[in-house]
C-alpha cells in the first residue's frame, strides 16, 4: 500500500505542475499579447502630433505662395536634435516641380533630396491621400524615416515633408516607457518584418516566445514584435511546477495524509489564483482607462516647452492635487507673438475632471486663435467670457493675460478675476496692482482693463494659481508667505520656481498649482 499511495501521489503530483506549467505559459502569452496591443497603441497615438505639424505647414504655404521665411519660422520649434524636437530636416517642395528640390530647408539637408525621382514618386502617394505620407530612407550610412503632407486635390501647391532621424544601429531608447519596460522588440516599417527601424537588441531574432502587431501609420503600417525579458506575471507562477513538484515528492513521502493536504492546498491556490486574476484584470482596465484620459488630454492640458526669446528667461511648474485620478483644471501658456513680443497665460478652470480639462483645452486653444488674430489680452478675455457660462455648465474661470515686450522693458496686465502676480527687483517684491474683472463665464460680453507697468532691467515676474497659496493658510497668509520665500532666493529662475513649488507644497495638496516665471536677462 505504502508504494501504490507513492506512485499515485508522484502521478498526481506530476499532473498538477504540467497543468501548472500549462497555465503559466498560456497566462504569458495572453500578458504579452496585452502588452504588444498596448504598445501599438502608444505608437499610433504618436502620428496626430507628426501629421499636425505637417499640415500646419503646408496651409501656411498655400496660404503664403511659399514664403520661404515665414515657413522656415514657423516650423523652426520642430527642427533639431534636442529633446522635444521632432524632424531634424524639414522642408519645402512644389507640387508641380518637385525635380527642382526643395523651396525652403529647416535644419540639416534632407535625405529624400538625393533621390529626386523616389521624391516624385513619394509626394505624388501622398497628394493621392489624406493620409500622412510615409517613407523609410533605410539605406546606410544615415537612417532616417519621412513624413510629407500634402493639401488632398487640386487645392494644395506645396507639400512639407520632414524627416526623423533613426539610430545609426537602429538601437532605441524608448525601452524606460511603461509600455516597453521588461521587453524586447523590434519595430518594423510595413507589415512584412523587413524594414527594420529600431530595435533594443543588438542582434535579432528576438528570443523565446514572442507577439507582434501590425497597427496603421499614415499611408503605410509599423509592425511591432515584442519578446519577455522575464515572466510578466511575476516569478512566484514561473516557478509554481518546480514548487508543486518538490512539495509534492515530499508529501508522497509523507503517505496518504500528505497527499490530501496537497490536494488541499493546491485547490486554495486555485481559489488564490482566481481571485487574483479577477483583481489583476480590474487593475489593468482603469490603468488602461487613467492613461488613455491621459494620453488624449496631455496636448491640450500643458505646453510642451516654452518658447525662448533672447533677452528674457521663462520657466514654470505643474503641481497635480491629490484628489485621486481626476484632471484639474490650471493651466498656464506662453505664445510668441513676434516683434520680440510675448503673451503670458495663467488659468484656473472651477471644479475638476474630464469636464474642468475639457473646458481648459477650450480656453488655450480659443486663446492661442485671438492671439493670432492679434486680439489684445482684453479683447481676448471678453471673447473667451462668451465661451463658458456658469449659468449653463456651472463653470467659470478666472485668467491673467500678460503682455510682456521685451524690447521696451514693458508688461501689459489684465485679469479675469485672478490673483496678482508678484513683481520682483531688487530683492524686493510687491503684488502688482490692477483692476480684476470678473471670472470668465460670469458675464457674457464682459469688459476688461488692462495695466502697464514698466520693469528694470533684471527684474522677475511670477504668475500663479490659488493652489499655491491657498492650502493651510488664509489667502493673505499665502500670499505674504510666497513674497517672504520668492525674495529669499537668489537664484536662476528654473531653480527659483522649482524651490518656490517644493517650499509652499504642504504634503499632498487638494488643489492643482501653477506657478510661471518671467525674467529679464539683459
Amino acid at each position: 500500500m505504502p508504494a501504490v499511495v507513492l506512485m499515485l501521489a508522484l502521478l498526481v503530483t506530476g499532473s498538477l505542475a504540467w497543468v501548472s506549467y500549462d497555465q503559466y505559459t498560456r497566462n504569458e502569452r495572453r500578458l504579452l499579447g496585452l502588452r504588444v496591443r498596448d504598445a501599438g497603441a502608444l505608437l499610433t497615438a504618436a502620428l496626430p502630433d507628426i501629421q499636425s505639424e505637417l499640415a500646419s505647414a503646408t496651409e501656411l504655404a498655400d496660404a503664403t505662395n511659399g514664403n520661404v521665411r515665414k515657413f522656415t519660422r514657423f516650423v523652426a520649434p520642430y527642427v533639431g536634435t534636442g529633446p522635444g524636437k521632432e524632424f531634424v530636416s524639414v522642408s519645402l517642395w512644389r507640387l508641380a516641380d518637385p525635380e527642382r528640390g526643395p523651396v525652403a530647408v529647416a535644419g540639416v539637408k534632407p535625405k529624400l533630396g538625393s533621390a529626386i525621382s523616389e521624391a516624385s514618386a513619394f509626394f505624388a502617394r501622398a497628394t493621392a491621400s489624406a493620409k500622412l505620407g510615409v517613407i523609410g530612407l533605410l539605406r546606410p550610412p544615415e537612417l532616417r524615416l519621412g513624413y510629407a503632407f500634402a493639401t488632398p486635390g487640386l487645392a494644395g501647391r506645396f507639400v512639407a515633408y520632414g524627416e526623423h532621424q533613426l539610430p545609426a544601429d537602429r538601437r532605441s531608447a524608448i525601452g524606460g516607457t511603461s509600455a516597453f519596460a521588461g521587453l524586447d522588440y523590434a519595430l518594423y516599417l510595413g507589415s512584412d518584418q523587413r524594414d527594420l527601424l529600431v530595435t533594443s537588441l543588438t542582434r535579432l531574432p528576438l528570443p523565446g516566445p514572442t507577439d507582434s502587431v501590425t497597427v496603421p501609420f499614415g499611408n503605410s503600417a509599423l509592425t511591432l514584435v515584442m519578446s519577455s525579458r522575464g515572466p510578466l506575471a511575476g516569478s512566484l507562477p514561473q516557478r509554481l511546477p518546480w514548487i508543486i513538484g518538490i512539495a509534492g515528492a515530499l508529501l508522497a513521502v509523507g503517505a496518504s495524509a500528505g497527499a490530501l493536504r496537497l490536494t488541499k492546498r493546491r485547490r486554495s491556490a486555485e481559489d488564490l489564483a482566481s481571485r487574483l486574476e479577477v483583481s489583476s484584470t480590474e487593475n489593468r482596465r482603469l490603468y488602461a482607462e487613467q492613461r488613455g484620459i491621459a494620453q488624449t488630454l496631455q496636448h491640450a492640458l500643458l505646453p510642451d516647452a516654452l518658447p525662448q526669446i533672447p533677452g528674457v528667461q521663462t520657466s514654470a511648474q505643474y503641481r497635480a492635487g491629490a484628489r485621486g485620478v481626476e484632471i484639474g483644471g490650471d493651466w498656464y501658456d506662453v505664445i510668441d507673438l513676434g516683434d520680440r513680443c510675448l503673451l503670458l497665460v495663467v488659468g484656473d478652470v472651477s471644479g475638476r475632471g474630464l469636464r474642468a480639462a475639457t473646458t481648459m483645452a477650450a480656453l488655450r486653444y480659443a486663446i492661442h486663435a485671438y492671439a493670432a488674430q492679434g486680439d489684445p489680452p482684453a479683447r481676448i478675455l471678453t471673447k473667451l467670457s462668451d465661451l463658458v457660462s456658469v449659468a449653463d455648465g456651472d463653470q467659470l474661470a478666472t485668467v491673467l493675460c500678460a503682455v510682456v515686450n521685451v524690447e521696451r522693458r514693458t508688461i501689459s496686465i489684465t485679469s479675469a478675476g485672478h490673483l496678482p502676480p508678484l513683481a520682483i527687483s531688487g530683492g524686493v517684491g510687491e503684488y502688482v496692482e490692477l483692476e480684476a474683472g470678473l471670472p470668465v463665464g460670469v458675464q457674457t460680453g464682459a469688459s476688461y482693463t488692462s495695466t502697464t507697468i514698466a520693469v528694470p532691467p533684471g527684474a522677475t515676474f511670477l504668475a500663479f494659481t490659488d493652489g499655491l497659496v491657498e492650502h493651510r493658510d488664509d489667502i493673505e497668509q499665502g500670499l505674504s508667505r510666497l513674497r517672504d520665500a520668492a525674495t529669499a532666493h537668489d537664484t536662476g529662475l528654473p531653480e527659483l520656481v522649482s524651490r518656490l513649488m517644493d517650499e509652499l507644497s504642504y504634503g499632498p495638496s487638494p488643489d492643482d498649482s501653477v506657478i510661471l516665471g518671467l525674467r529679464w536677462t539683459s
